[in-house]
């Protein structure tokens, strides 16, 4: 992996503001920014850091709004193997019932992502599953409602895509049902070739399941993939949920609650 070299002046002006990483190559580009490759001198850990452009930045009032929030939720110490943050560094193994834990420890702590998907699930070395990029995401408040539209339409639920109030938890329940799907059946549940139809098909709620799916996961599928968010699934009774319990790690069965306190006391 090629770092910047001490003479470079890329190298220079990110040693001052983060002396403790090389900085590598450009891993992508978005509308503010980039993230790049980089490496922890002292512990030789590979991450990825996004470089925000200030002067785009400035110039949108929606993006200083997003990184305020997004250093907000970054302040508060997420204590779990399953979600990335700041303060955290210490992972437990997790398997096919992949994010769910890690989703709770966010809505616990009011947090709502917003944009689950595969990319913004990450992979380290030992190939435990990190939930990332809460640059979408928002602090939820008791009694009040969000209506924002975002995140990608693919996973997006149908109250999102339509403009309704939300409370949260709900529409990462609805990206986890679209992120299981895609885990088992190599294939999303609502797609076209065009946004207008897209909409119209997760609004509707009509998709295919394969016939080689078990019985229990086509279940929790159905339940997760309810398009009147009251009567979906809650993350409790995904937990309690058979097939989810399955072959299920006890620090997964575990309340999110126990499991964080359980972290805290390793």
């Amino acid at each position: 992996m090629k770092m910047d070299g001490p003479g470079t002046k890329g190298s220079m002006a990110s040693h001052r503001i983060l002396p403790n990483y090389r900085l590598g190559k450009t891993l992508g580009f978005g509308s503010f920014g980039k993230v790049k490759l980089a490496l922890h001198v002292l512990t030789g850990h590979k991450v990825a850091i996004k470089i925000l452009n200030h002067q785009t930045v400035d110039d949108s009032t929606a993006e200083k709004g997003a990184i305020k929030t997004r250093y907000l939720i970054l302040k508060i110490p997420f204590i779990h193997s399953n979600v990335l943050s700041k303060k955290s560094w210490s992972f437990l193994e997790k398997e096919l019932e992949f994010i769910i834990s890690g989703v709770d420890c966010c809505h616990l702590n009011m947090v709502v992502h917003r944009d689950l998907k595969p990319e913004n699930l990450l992979l380290d070395s030992e190939r435990n599953v990190k939930i990332a990029d809460f640059g979408l995401s928002n602090i939820m408040r008791d009694g009040h409602f969000l209506k924002t539209s975002c995140g990608s339409p693919n996973y997006a639920s149908p109250e999102v895509i339509s403009g309704q109030l939300y409370a949260g938890p709900e529409v990462d329940i609805w990206s986890c049902g679209v992120i299981l799907y895609a885990l088992l059946c190599g294939t999303l549940p609502f797609d076209d070739d065009n946004l207008p139809g897209l909409y119209k098909k997760i609004k509707s709620g009509i998709y295919t399941l394969p016939n080689n799916l078990s019985l229990g996961a086509r279940d929790l599928i159905i339940r997760i993939l309810t398009v009147d968010p009251v009567r979906r699934i809650s993350i409790p009774e995904i937990r309690r949920h058979p097939w989810f319990r399955e072959h299920l790690p006890r620090y997964l069965a575990m309340h999110t609650i126990d499991a964080m306190r359980t972290v805290k006391k390793d």
